[in-house]
Formats: structure tokens, C-alpha cells, sequence
């Protein structure tokens, strides 16, 4: 059998790199003949001189029935300072000026002021204002509010059982956080005693609180996305709720899955701390103190609304419910040696104080937009952790056993039932 000479093959390919080599060079260095910058900048020069020219020639000046657009009007929420003061907060969504001719309360025409649109009552682009109506309401009685725009068009608005704004003082943020520890970091914290009993866990037991751990933070994920999806109803146009929401949830994933990727390569560069578990129970507390920031957002809001009952049904919900997430917090570090107080201390600040900062968020102003990217950013970090943990799973054991598997229902349900609580 005849053999292909290697070394002259070898040659050939040297010379025929060399060239390419050099064609290469000449390349990288001046891309089309040109300096690099002027190549980087060209296709955007370009695309300028096309949209001008698009603009000038105006192809669909014949088309045009002279008609404008229509107004794009929201009214994000209300706000009670008193019992004499209604004011909507309202945002132009729309690419023209709108004009508040009049305002409607209960079918009948009402004084009113635009604060923030320059003096007058005309809001330009993707502006937001604040339209008072000077107006003595009943407390528990339904407002129904109207705008009626400068070319007829109507923007309605419902009140529902107003109660007076407490406002924003000393007390009311002392308040909040003193609500925010029973809600978020008590709860937690009781849930986190439970790692002693977990330590004294055979393997397969402490794979199926894993498996738990997993459904209570699924059911956190779905829980918060159609929170959020039914904010998008209620957020202002312009901002493209439903997009926002995904914006928000990919983009947390992607964050957490970054730090994810840079903790392996540390592990793979043997860094003992970066293959532990102590990674994954951080990633679990940041996922559901994410989630817990929204929790603080609908406490805060429910008292910026002065709904200070529906509040404290709240807090007595979100008790009830926080309390399992504690397990799920320290089930990751339930092997090897166990971390120091500090660590304990800072995962349980972690995932329950949140609470505390949302609350006083949702005091101030509750925003439809926030309060859904809040809980869209929430859904993302929440599945990049259950990832985290079938990983932690897979690791040590096998993840589809038949235990594992009912231990994630019984998870989910669990979360279900005591939601129940935050719903009554």
C-alpha cells in the first residue's frame, strides 16, 4: 500500500497559512482598505443617509388621510391624602401631546389641577402628571373617575373602597420594618432551624427536602409570573409591560446563571469553597429574597392605598408562608461541614430582609411597572436556583427518583395551601 508523502503536504500547508496568515493581518488592520474605526462607524453613517432620504421622500405622503394618532392615556393608580383630595397618577403614553379638558367623579364634572406637566394641562410625550381633584369621598365607597381628553376621548378609573393614604412619616417606616421582620426574616428564620434535624438526614431523605425545596421555589416562580403578567394590564403603554416582563426575567436568569458559571470555573480550578453547597443556599436566599421584595412591595402599597387591614391580613399570610422557605435556604449546606453563624445570619438577612426594603417602596408610591419587574427579575433568579439545585442533586445522587419526585409536588402544594392564607 502506497503512503502519501507528509512532509511535502506539510510544506504546502505551511506556505498556503503563511499567505493566509498575511491576508489576515492586512484584514484585522484596515477591514475594507479602510481605518478600523471608519469600518465600525460605516454601517451606522449609512444607515442615517437612508433614514433621512426615507424621511424626505415621505413614500407615504399620498397615503395619508390627515387623521391623527389616538391618545394613549394611562392612569396607574390613585392616591388619598385626605378625605377632601383625589389624585390620579396619569402617563402620555402616546407619540403626541394630550390636552385634560375636564375630569368626571361619580358622573359628575369636577375642579382639577395638573401638577407636573409645565403649569398647564397638557402632557407631552411619554410624560407622567399628577391630576388633582379637589373632592370629599365617603371612606369604603367606590369612586368611579374619568378624563376626558381635548378631542373627546375618555379615560375611566375605579377607586375601590378608598381609605386615607397615611402618607410617608418616621412612623410609617418604622412601621413597615417592624412588619418586615415579622414577615420576612422571622419566618425565615424559624424555617432555618430545621438544619440540625437536616444534618441528622440519611442521603436519599435530604435529596427528597432538596426535591421540596424546588417545588416551594417553582411555585414562588409561578406565583410571581402571573402577578406580574397581570400588572402588565395596568402599566403605562409606553412602557410595554409584557416585553418588560420578559426583559426582566431573562435577564436575572442570565445574571444568575453568569455568577453560576464563574463559581464552576473556580470549583474546576479547585477552590473547595466554590464546589460546596454554601454557593447554591446563597443562590437560594438571593432567589427568594427577590421574591420577598415584591412580598414587601404589596405590604407597602396596601398601606400607601390605606388599606392598613388588608395589610395586616397580609402579614399574617405571608407568615404562614415564609416560614417554609426557611428549609429550602438551608437544605444546601445540610453536608460537610457546617458554616459558621456568620453565614447563617447572612442567608437569613438575605432572603428575608427584602421585605423590609419593599415595604417601604411600596410606601412611597406603589408602581404597577416596578412592582412587575421586581417580581419578573424574582422569576428569573428563582429558575436559574432550581437548576442550581437539581445540579446539587445530580452531584450526589440520581434526581428522578420516585421520592424526589412527590417531595417537589408535595412542595408545590404546600406553597399552594399557605398562599391561601396571604388570598383570604
Amino acid at each position: 500500500m502506497s503512503k502519501r508523502p507528509r512532509d511535502g503536504g506539510t510544506e504546502a500547508n505551511r506556505e498556503r497559512t503563511k499567505e493566509s496568515d498575511g491576508g489576515t493581518v492586512v484584514a484585522r488592520d484596515r477591514p475594507l482598505g479602510l481605518p478600523r474605526w471608519v469600518a465600525a462607524a460605516l454601517p451606522i453613517l449609512l444607515l442615517a443617509v437612508v433614514l433621512a432620504g426615507f424621511f424626505l421622500a415621505n413614500p407615504f405622503a399620498e397615503l395619508e388621510s390627515g387623521g391623527e394618532p389616538l391618545p394613549d392615556v394611562t392612569v396607574s393608580y390613585a392616591s388619598l391624602p385626605n378625605d377632601e383630595t383625589i389624585i390620579l397618577h396619569v402617563t402620555n403614553n402616546g407619540p403626541g401631546d394630550v390636552t385634560v379638558s375636564q375630569v368626571l367623579v361619580n358622573d359628575a364634572y369636577w375642579d382639577f389641577t395638573v401638577e407636573g406637566s409645565g403649569g398647564d394641562a397638557t402632557l407631552a410625550a411619554l410624560e407622567t402628571a399628577r391630576v388633582v381633584i379637589p373632592y370629599h369621598w365617603n371612606p369604603g365607597w367606590d369612586l368611579e373617575t374619568a378624563l376626558v381628553l381635548s378631542d373627546g376621548a375618555t379615560v375611566h378609573h375605579t377607586i375601590v373602597a378608598p381609605q386615607v393614604s397615611p402618607g410617608l412619616s418616621g412612623s410609617v417606616l418604622l412601621t413597615l420594618a417592624v412588619v418586615g421582620v415579622f414577615v420576612g426574616v422571622i419566618p425565615v428564620v424559624l424555617g432555618m432551624l430545621w438544619f440540625p434535624f437536616l444534618q441528622s438526614m440519611s442521603d436519599r431523605a435530604l435529596h427528597a427536602v432538596l426535591a421540596f425545596s424546588a417545588g416551594i421555589l417553582v411555585f414562588l416562580a409561578l406565583d410571581a409570573g402571573i402577578e406580574a403578567i397581570e400588572l402588565t394590564e395596568r402599566i403605562p403603554g409606553a412602557f410595554d409591560g409584557l416585553i418588560l416582563v420578559v426583559l426582566g426575567v431573562v435577564g436575572a436568569l442570565l445574571l444568575v446563571q453568569s455568577v453560576s458559571a464563574w463559581r464552576r470555573g473556580r470549583a474546576e480550578a479547585g477552590d473547595s469553597r466554590a464546589s460546596s453547597g454554601l454557593w447554591v443556599a446563597y443562590l437560594v436566599a438571593v432567589g427568594i429574597g427577590l421574591h420577598n421584595l415584591a412580598e414587601g412591595l404589596a405590604i407597602g402599597s396596601s398601606f400607601a392605598l390605606g388599606r392598613v387591614s388588608l395589610g395586616a391580613f397580609l402579614v399574617l399570610g405571608f407568615m404562614l408562608h415564609n416560614v417554609t422557605e426557611g428549609p429550602a435556604v438551608v437544605a444546601p449546606v445540610a453536608r460537610g461541614s457546617r458554616p459558621s453563624l456568620g453565614h447563617f445570619v447572612a442567608l437569613g438577612a438575605i432572603a428575608g430582609a427584602p421585605v423590609i426594603l419593599g415595604g417601604w417602596i411600596g410606601s412611597l408610591a406603589f408602581s404597577p411597572t416596578l412592582g412587575a419587574l421586581f417580581l419578573a427579575i424574582g422569576v428569573g433568579a428563582i429558575l436559574q436556583v432550581v437548576l442550581e439545585l437539581r445540579d446539587l442533586v445530580g452531584r450526589q445522587g440520581r434526581v428522578g427518583t420516585a421520592l424526589n419526585l412527590v417531595t417537589f409536588l408535595v412542595g408545590v402544594v404546600v406553597m399552594y395551601a399557605t398562599d391561601l392564607f396571604v388570598a383570604l
